[in-house]
């Protein structure tokens, strides 16, 4: 029974989980990811947490705790700012037990975790090896990463991994790039470590192989992840444009895949009217996420980025519609898992924003923190911590705007902002992008919060809200309500 609304990001602000691969276990579904810190100073700082939320109630997310530490690995690099725990997947083994599969940097091998609950204490169970002991990553094979593990009907058990960027010395340590997709090996289920089979390749192309196919444009990178649909499997993953995840589609697990289209992106790029990253709606970077079918509906997980770097990435996740087989690309928006428009009565943090761009639109962000000058962008006040939320849209400066979808707000009557900050001038309140005003709120300068408001009506069910500013100085837009 559903007791509370569902917002993106769906975790709580101070929650910095990207890279998330739902499963559902018992009628829960369970979020394994990356942990990134806030203004961390590399990706995937934090140890492994959990979340959890019934499935029939998606707003709703229960912290499960720290289910992993990097420092269980027996071949933990001493150095963590350089070698953090990354993007992981699940599996429930045949023995019923819960498999947590993982990359460490500086290890060059896959990783296994073991737990007798899907969100318990894991331990340490060992790497992922041939016959002959030796792990894989260790006979010269291109570079192990992002390992997604995939359990299919009839027992047998494959895992996918692969990294495709030739440009990135320091991740790749010494090893190389895959230049023929992600690749393929099938474990034996009996130990879920040994090599049966692979590597192979599954016909998901690499750059220098897409050109001239449907993946020209869209050739894969990194972040595997596999479904099966209807007696149809999905691969999933991260192109070398890195703000989306694509999929193509096989009748078999191991190759003869061909490309779908563009699940997501995290600038909306891809959707009418923005067919490039210099129009994106957001700042953009990489992003990694699965699909996933939950009481009939189906939904894509990926992370946004935020506090004007690419390391503190947070979960979101879009209804997706599924038609004949095909994945349309969903829209980003703020009511995400809810299943409908939010309420058109309430008080809003600022930070479930969906798009947030200044006059000279967005970046691709990079781990260097880019200056703030004429662009808005999402933070919190202090270090990284596991409670107090407070993350806002900070510096609104003349020709910023914050867009968020959707409410219903046939009955709204009154918008209220809480800012502060030195500005002076008029926010503007449109129902589309560049449509007409429905409300024009005055503003001025003020060191403490303070509430500005205006009154609306005529609106409809479904309505989007862009808030954009126009004045002098800037202000740190805290959150709204909506009587």
């Amino acid at each position: 029974m559903k007791t509370k609304q569902a917002f993106n990001p769906y975790l709580p602000s101070y929650e910095y989980v990207p890279d998330a691969e739902p499963h559902v276990v018992d009628g829960r579904v369970y979020i394994y990811g990356s942990h990134d810190l806030f203004n961390g100073l590399n990706f995937c700082l934090g140890d492994y947490v959990c979340w959890s939320a019934p499935v029939d109630d998606l707003g709703n997310w229960r912290y499960e705790g720290c289910i992993y530490k990097r420092e269980q690995d027996p071949a933990a690099p001493r150095i963590r700012l350089t070698n953090g725990l990354a993007a992981p997947d699940m599996v429930q083994g045949p023995d019923g037990r819960f498999y947590l599969y993982y990359f460490m940097g500086g290890t060059k091998m896959i990783s296994v975790a073991v737990c007798d609950k899907p969100a318990g204490k894991y331990e340490f169970y060992g790497y992922v090896h041939y016959e002959d002991n030796t792990p894989i990553g260790k006979k010269g094979e291109p570079f192990q990463f992002d390992p997604a593990i995939f359990m299919d009907d009839d027992g047998k058990l494959y895992l996918y991994t692969g990294f495709a960027l030739q440009g990135n010395p320091i991740l790749l340590d010494g090893s190389k790039p895959t230049e023929h997709g992600p690749m393929c090996f099938e474990l034996d289920p009996s130990d879920m470590l040994t090599v049966k089979k692979g590597p192979g390749y599954i016909g998901v192309a690499g750059e220098k192989e897409s050109k001239g196919t449907a993946y020209e444009g869209h050739a894969f990178l990194e972040a595997s992840s596999m479904r099966k649909f209807n007696g149809t499997y999905y691969f999933i993953y991260s192109s070398l444009n890195s703000h989306e995840l694509c999929y193509a589609t096989s009748d078999h697990p191991t190759g003869g895949f061909e490309y779908g289209g563009i699940l997501v992106s995290n600038g909306d790029i891809g959707l009418p009217g923005v067919d490039d990253v210099k129009y994106a709606k957001n700042s953009t970077g990489n992003t990694h996420g699965s699909l996933i079918e939950i009481n009939g509906k189906y939904y894509i997980f990926y992370h946004r980025h935020s506090n004007r770097k690419q390391s503190s990435r947070q979960a979101c996740a879009e209804e997706i519609r599924f038609e004949n087989g095909k994945f349309l690309q969903a829209e980003m928006t703020s009511c995400g898992l809810n299943n409908s428009p939010l309420n058109g009565t309430g008080h809003y943090p600022s930070y479930i924003a969906c798009n947030v761009y200044g006059k000279k639109g967005t970046r691709f962000l990079s781990m260097l923190k880019h200056p703030k000058a004429g662009h808005p962008y999402l933070t919190q006040k202090g270090g990284d911590r596991e409670s107090g939320e407070d993350q806002y849209v900070a510096h609104m400066c003349d020709g910023a705007v914050a867009g968020y979808k959707y409410f219903d707000l046939s009955e709204t009557k009154e918008i209220c902002i809480n800012i502060c900050g030195n500005a002076s001038g008029t926010v503007y309140v449109r129902t589309a992008e560049n449509g007409k005003p429905v409300a024009e709120i005055p503003v001025k300068a003020s060191r403490a919060r303070k509430a500005f408001s205006a009154k609306i009506t005529g609106l409809e069910k479904k309505e989007a809200l862009f808030f954009s500013y126009e004045g002098k100085g800037s202000f740190d837009f805290h959150s709204f309500d909506l009587k």
